[in-house]
């Protein structure tokens, strides 16, 4: 039994990354409490699992008095030097016992505790790979849809996950061992029920770690990606700059044929994109966000706030369907945007 114990630890080791030192300080602090239930909380026991043996033992201690008022934890000097001339007063003697004393209740709890301290583990070392992923895409498997609220159950490799209704594209649909593609928004500790990882596809930075991955020239730091303003499952506007005068950024960004840009909105979904040049004039960054209407001038009102002008057949694009345009640029500038007609 020791050897397949020891055996199950180096399984446990290399399966799923759980050290064999921190199980083998787990299973005799489990094995340690069942004893004491067992024997009595006042039972003073030592337990050592040594790897290199693969063996278990087990030490009852007692404490060397002139009087022994508890045999269970005492032993007089005298009984203490019978087992050896170097013993006295205050020491403490070990005294092997068997563990085939254990009874199958005590096996039972020991291996209740065992069970939660891989669980532990497993919960801990799956929170420090989200973490070193957070705010990055990874690509998970579906392996559920539950019906009854349209969460997604994914394999992300480290453990399973949900991608909520509320995070997911408006009206995509998912089949059973399909890759997606999801942005890790938040990982939270919680010690009950795990690692509360967000998954997201409605997230912006969804799509601007797509931009990353697609766009070499965004991969060598020519071309930067300064913000992003999404309405998931509508319309994204994305705003980049070129450090190289000779790039042009949005045409980077679109590619030969527009052979960038189109892998990045069949991910998702069909989604419109609206490449936005960049500028440090929050006049020339407005009237750029505004596209694609035409706007003939931008006045600045305040610090924030920006008054747009367009001619009278582009005042209905330079707003869009139900304001949309005109909200996604706001967004992407950080400016309140009030639109004239001319």
């Amino acid at each position: 039994m020791n050897k397949e114990l020891f055996a199950a630890l180096d399984l446990l080791e290399k399966e799923k990354g759980i050290p064999k030192e921190y199980m083998l300080e787990k299973i005799e602090a489990a094995l340690l409490a069942a004893y004491k239930k067992e024997q009595g909380n006042n039972t003073n026991v030592r337990i050592v699992l040594d790897p290199v043996k693969e063996d278990m033992r087990v030490f009852q201690q007692r404490t060397v008095v002139e009087e022994v008022e508890n045999p269970v934890t005492e032993i007089s000097l005298e009984d203490a030097q019978k087992l050896s001339r170097r013993h006295t007063l205050g020491g403490i003697v070990e005294t092997e016992l068997k563990t085939k004393n254990f009874r199958r209740l005590s096996a039972t709890n020991a291996k209740q505790v065992i069970i939660q301290a891989i669980r532990e583990k497993e919960r801990s070392l799956a929170i420090e790979v989200y973490e070193s992923k957070r705010e990055e895409i990874i690509t998970a498997t579906v392996l559920k849809i539950d019906d009854s609220d349209g969460a997604v159950v994914l394999a992300t490799g480290t453990s399973n996950a949900v991608l909520q209704k509320s995070e997911q594209i408006p009206g995509e649909v998912f089949h059973i061992d399909e890759k997606v593609k999801v942005f890790i928004s938040e990982v939270l500790k919680n010690k009950e029920r795990g690692p509360l990882v967000t998954l997201s596809r409605a997230h912006s930075g969804l799509v601007k770690r797509l931009f990353e991955l697609e766009i070499p020239e965004i991969q060598d730091g020519i071309v930067l990606v300064k913000a992003v303003a999404r309405e998931a499952g509508s319309r994204t506007k994305i705003a980049v700059m070129s450090r190289d005068p000779d790039v042009d950024p949005v045409g980077a960004c679109i590619g030969n044929h527009g052979t960038r840009i189109a892998s990045i909105i069949e991910e998702l979904r069909g989604e419109k994109i609206d490449i936005v040049k960049y500028s440090d004039s929050l006049e020339e960054f407005v009237a750029a966000a505004l596209a694609p209407a035409e706007v003939r001038s931008v006045t600045m009102d305040g610090e924030r706030s920006c008054r747009v002008i367009v001619a009278p057949d582009q005042l209905s694009l330079a707003i869009g369907k139900v304001g949309q345009n005109a909200r996604l640029a706001a967004h992407l500038t950080g400016c309140k945007i009030d639109i004239k007609a001319e």
